[in-house]
């Protein structure tokens, strides 16, 4: 591969088309693979409207239980389409839905995808359109290539895609949108880091910002030094060079000067050894996933272009590798960061939150209505919650609610955790300030999002994310990749559908003020 990575980005190159009315044989005839979703208990008029049912209701009597899809064929037709059955609970919750469809999905690939039929019958209309629209969601995902550094490249798995069976077209531009912010955030995440190094991250995002029409801003070392930026320096400090950077990118609706509505934090550590407290193999060997809040914070600013969505946002990047050297910060380092307050450091490899301690410093002082940072932070939140789903945190307690429903809603569950006065006692330094964290580790995603709070306006209200399902074998939800993208989604679904801006402007603040 050769030219700007900017340019090795494809969105999204799957066709996308619907067919209303009941399918007749040519539509069937049309399409390499034609997935069926039908509720768990069909009704017998269902079987009459497929092609060919009464053979696929006597397979359907035989079938596995459990299995996903349920039952696959072949129509006696020239194209000998294969026919993929599936049965899902009418009932059935984002989540569920989601998985269901990157398993039905998933048949279609075990040969030469094609053109993708997709026909959801026997629901009533609502239900009709949810599991469509989370069917066509799992294609997109399946369809779309993450990076390769191949002599030859992979062909592509999905050609087109074809919803049939609708009474009337369905507004697919949201779940398209959605598609391509998660596509983006699982493609940066999976770049080598010989390939997305700091100098290299820092020019793709402003070569995204020229596609996308962002305003983009970089804050170099020796900018954020003058600036006394010590928290993010101390990090970058042990690089060979002087690459790191903090970028700012802004999207405005309608070319709108005004300040941020929200504002979108990511870490991204583009390669994190542990610094001085250095990793051993198998930790520091996906490492290269650790700047993987800052492409969802890209991706969700993508998803949020594209549907033109009337909100100004500011998307603020801490990019750097956090290093072992002999310049790299140690154990025992006092810094002060952009907000003047004083940090002792206690283990290296607790590097993110130092990264974004002065990155929400900056983006506070925009006076946004709302923060959300997200952070591949700790380890302590996968024991937590597992990688199924996230951990959340925030300075306004009444939106944990809306966070947890707003996850179950659009199928990226969260659960959220306390923040207070009493966690900083364990935070207490004789030194400095704050402690970075304790030497013991004990509940280190509530002690993470503690410090963080710290460097927060407390006028701002705000939401951290600690990203425990970044990365899953086997997928998450609609998701088949490693690579989860988790959280584009869900930051949709918060501002489009939750109105969580508003709703953070009207929430209470933590009750020491915090």
């Amino acid at each position: 591969m050769s030219g700007p990575l900017a340019d090795k980005f494809i969105s999204n190159k799957i066709k996308l088309t619907q067919v209303v009315g009941t399918p007749d044989a040519r539509s069937i005839a049309a399409v390499d693979q034609l997935l069926i979703v039908m509720p768990d208990k069909p009704a017998p008029s269902v079987w009459s409207r497929l092609p060919e049912g009464q053979g696929l209701k006597t397979l359907y009597k035989r079938r596995a239980p459990g299995r996903v899809p349920a039952i696959s064929s072949r129509v006696n037709n020239k194209r000998r389409t294969a026919v993929h059955v599936g049965t899902l609970d009418k009932n059935a919750e984002a989540f569920e839905r989601l998985g269901f469809a990157r398993k039905m999905i998933a048949a279609t690939l075990t040969e030469k995808a094609g053109t993708v039929g997709i026909w959801v019958c026997g629901f009533d209309d609502d239900r009709q359109a949810a599991i469509v629209r989370d069917t066509v969601a799992a294609a997109l995902a399946a369809g779309f290539g993450l990076p390769e550094f191949k002599e030859k490249a992979s062909p592509p798995v999905i050609a087109s895609l074809k919803v049939i069976g609708l009474d009337a077209r369905l507004d697919l531009d949201r779940v398209v949108a959605e598609a391509e912010g998660n596509n983006l955030a699982r493609w940066l995440t999976a770049l080598p880091p010989n390939k997305l190094d700091a100098a290299a991250y820092a020019k793709l995002l402003r070569d995204l910002a020229k596609q996308y029409g962002w305003q983009y801003r970089k804050y170099g070392v020796g900018e954020l030094a003058k600036m006394g930026a010590g928290a993010f320096l101390a990090v970058a400090q042990g690089n060979a060079d002087d690459s790191a950077s903090i970028v700012r990118l802004r999207y405005r609706p309608k070319a709108s000067s005004a300040s941020p509505a929200l504002c979108l934090v990511g870490k991204g550590i583009i390669f994190d050894t542990g610094g001085t407290n250095l990793k051993p193999f198998q930790s520091m060997l996906d490492m290269h996933i650790d700047m993987g809040g800052s492409a969802v914070a890209v991706g969700t600013l993508l998803t949020l272009t594209r549907l033109a969505a009337p909100v100004a946002v500011d998307c603020w990047l801490a990019i750097t590798e956090n290093r072992t050297s002999a310049t790299a910060y140690k154990s025992q380092d006092v810094v002060t960061a952009l907000n003047g307050k004083t940090i002792q450091a206690i283990h290296t490899d607790a590097e993110g939150r130092m990264a974004l301690a002065d990155t929400l410093v900056l983006a506070g002082r925009e006076k946004p209505g709302l923060i959300i940072d997200y952070a591949t932070l700790t380890g302590a939140c996968v024991s937590a919650v597992t990688t199924r789903m996230s951990g959340v945190f925030t300075n306004r307690p009444d939106l944990h609610p809306l966070l947890k429903k707003g996850g179950r809603e659009c199928g990226e569950r969260v659960w959220p955790f306390p923040l207070g006065k009493e966690f900083l006692e364990d935070l207490k330094s004789e030194v400095a300030d704050i402690k970075q964290c304790t030497p013991n580790g004990g509940g280190d995603h509530i002690l993470a999002a503690t410090f963080l709070n710290e460097f927060v306006d407390k006028d701002v209200p705000w939401v951290h994310i600690d990203l425990s399902a970044a990365m899953r074998k086997g997928g998450l939800a609609h998701i088949a990749t490693e690579v989860t993208g988790f959280g584009v989604r869900l930051s949709a679904h918060l501002v489009l559908d939750r109105d969580i801006i508003a709703e953070a402007g009207q929430a209470r603040r933590q009750p020491d003020g915090k």
